[in-house]
């Protein structure tokens, strides 16, 4: 009797399994980190925490005749978060790169495992650390005179619309963090690239207070259309919903093209 041919599922099956076991060790490898050592969470909220105390206190007076509708500490806090997981993001290049200089990547590599799992690992857990943070950071909105004015719902859904936006910023700098020879060139290389995108945005003022050429790139560019995404759920006031599926697909074209990119350049590395 001629039984199936099973094994070409069954290898894939298996393949399957064998990456999402290896994703998860490295996940909690990385999350390791973060537990021993405390103060990095400690750290990665001081910079937000500046820009909010700085942006409300100090520049807000002078900056809120030009935002009709919103008291301006609930138009720059979605901002603050797309800040918040954008610089969260690059200690995905940092990690990366100290990984890379201590030999850590050349020991993972010599291993039977899935060679996607070392960067999926790293990513996720700086996601996953991203969304801790995130939260932390409404709390400070909140304690700041940040209103939400829609449902609990749609407030979860716009920390979601961050959560994906942060995952594929980190794409990105793992690019960076295999690149780069070590941690401290990797921050170097990193903010040049995030810090045009962040401040020449609707972040903390609306882009149609800027001139022509950068007013038309301050509109259309990712953190833009995410910070706006953000405000339309968790604000409203009228801010079309449109922003959000942009988010969504600039999220997603930035993960198709660069995830890809990443892995090959860990295995050709």
């Amino acid at each position: 009797m001629n039984l199936p041919d099973v094994s070409i599922s069954t290898r894939s099956g298996s393949g399957l399994g064998w990456a999402a076991r290896d994703t998860s060790a490295m996940v909690w490898r990385n999350l390791t980190v973060i537990r021993r050592v405390p103060q990095l969470l400690v750290f990665s909220l001081i910079q937000p925490l500046i820009f909010v105390l700085m942006f409300r206190y100090v520049f807000g007076g002078a900056i809120s005749s030009g935002i009709p509708g919103l008291s301006y500490v609930d138009y720059l806090m979605p901002g603050i978060f797309v800040q918040t997981v954008g610089f969260g993001a690059i200690s995905t290049a940092i990690g990366l790169a100290e990984d890379k200089n201590k030999g850590l990547l050349e020991r993972l590599k010599s291993l039977p495992m899935s060679r996607s799992a070392v960067l999926g690992g790293r990513v996720l857990a700086d996601t996953t650390r991203n969304v801790l943070i995130v939260f932390l950071m409404l709390g400070v909105g909140f304690l700041v005179g940040f209103h939400t004015h829609t449902s609990p719902l749609e407030v979860v859904a716009g920390v979601g619309v961050l959560v994906a936006f942060g995952f594929s910023l980190c794409w990105i700098f793992a690019i960076i963090g295999l690149v780069v020879p070590n941690g401290e060139s990797a921050q170097a290389a990193a903010f040049p690239l995030l810090a045009p995108l962040v401040f020449a945005s609707s972040a903390f003022v609306p882009a149609s207070t800027m001139p022509g050429p950068l007013k038309w790139w301050a509109e259309r560019q990712p953190v833009s259309v995410t910070a706006t995404s953000v405000r339309s759920l968790m604000l409203g006031h009228g801010i079309p919903r449109d922003y959000v599926w942009g988010s969504l697909l600039w999220s997603l074209g930035i993960t198709l093209v660069l995830a890809p990119l990443a892995v090959r350049r860990f295995r050709a590395a």
